[in-house]
């Protein structure tokens, strides 16, 4: 587990983050088209009301994919600028950081993965572990909710 961060490792994490993303969006695509299909197929009945509440909840379940759909878009839209090949002596957005504690991989919230047997866990660089991590160098160390994490390696 020593040596486990390498440009090849760096890269299946973002290959797999991008078909996860990918993945995403694509879902959250199919369920709008399925939720617009059924609302222009909703009948109108004889109890009105009924009709009406149907609409209406299609509705709302509509604008909670695309708000869903536009958040997914962003995120990717954030990750697909993220230098790949990115070396730095210092953690920067795209960085993969192993510490005592863990590896992060310095990118958007995208959460816990496990590759190779090593647990990842992408976070925001806003986020307040992330934005503690930037600009840190191997060997430096940040506490955060009394966590001391020591950076081991930036990859």
């Amino acid at each position: 587990m020593e040596e486990k961060l390498s440009a090849t490792f760096k890269q299946k994490v973002f290959e797999y983050y991008t078909a996860a993303m990918k993945d995403k969006v694509s879902l959250l695509q199919k369920i709008l088209a399925d939720l617009i299909d059924s609302t222009k197929n909703e009948t109108k009945s004889s109890a009105g009301d009924k009709y009406e509440t149907a609409r209406t909840m299609l509705q709302i379940e509509q604008d909670n994919v695309r708000k869903q759909l536009k958040d997914a878009l962003d995120q990717k839209s954030a990750f697909d600028k993220l230098d790949q090949n990115l070396k730095s002596a210092q953690i920067a957005r795209g960085s993969l950081v192993k510490t005592d504690k863990g590896c992060f991989f310095v990118s958007v919230a995208l959460g816990k993965i496990a590759i190779e047997g090593l647990t990842i866990i992408a976070l925001s660089p806003l986020s307040p572990l992330g934005t503690k991590l930037l600009g840190l160098k191997n060997g430096d160390s940040t506490t955060i909710n009394g966590i001391t994490y020591k950076i081991e390696q930036i990859f």
